[in-house]
């Protein structure tokens, strides 16, 4: 489960690669670290086709019976849970530069997954809603974001073998934000073998974590 990742790439890079009509996210600087419950930049697709870049919060609001953390990673689609939200109205990209697991090892080691060395940028593929409430003490509405996740692949099940997020690049990104859902569902695959690599290992590239984490969960 994915409870970590990085976005180290100027907000117009970021603009030009995956073609952002609209930015509101600010003067948001690059986010080396981004935990579950921050605030991070994701790419939703408006009605009228435009694309908006916005800051959102990671983790939808869990089910009461299993808790409060906010759920990070999405695996069961199936699931009546996440059947509103499958919509292209609220499916979205998550940009990130690098991902972080953890192997199974005691201690446990941080590894740090990317396209390459130079950490070229890719999306998650995300849903996004709309939430009333309060989160680390802001109450009021907020916009929430989660990513799908799906087996390992090679590079990834050495580390953690029970899963990785779903990664899109090129046309796959703009297939998860308009294709029906089951053409939309086919794309929560195992990236292809050869295109992640570890690019860091260690406690020294493991950024530390925020005061008072909270951890994420997988529904």
């Amino acid at each position: 489960m994915c409870n970590l990742y990085s976005l180290t790439r100027s907000r117009e890079a970021i603009r030009r690669l995956f073609q952002v009509d609209h930015d509101r996210t600010g003067n948001q600087p690059e986010v080396p670290a981004v935990f579950p419950d921050q605030m991070a930049p994701v790419i939703r697709q408006e009605a009228d086709g435009a694309r908006t870049m916005l800051s959102m919060r990671w983790g939808f609001p869990c089910p009461p019976r299993l808790g409060t953390r906010p759920v990070t990673n999405i695996r069961n689609t199936g699931s009546p849970y996440w059947r509103g939200w499958l919509k292209p109205a609220f499916r979205c990209l998550v940009p990130a530069t690098a991902f972080c697991e953890y192997s199974d090892s005691t201690p446990k080691v941080p590894h740090w997954f990317a396209l390459g060395p130079d950490r070229p940028p890719f999306a998650f593929a995300g849903l996004w809603r709309p939430w009333t409430g309060t989160r680390r003490g802001e109450a009021g509405e907020h916009w929430l974001f989660a990513f799908l996740t799906t087996e390992a692949n090679a590079t990834v099940a050495p580390v953690h073998a029970k899963a990785m997020p779903v990664i899109l690049t090129g046309a796959a990104c703009d297939a998860w934000l308009t294709a029906d859902l089951a053409d939309a569902l086919a794309l929560q695959c195992p990236a292809p073998d050869g295109l992640l690599q570890i690019v860091a290992t260690g406690a020294r590239q493991d950024p530390p974590p925020p005061s008072e984490p909270r951890w994420g969960l997988l529904l």
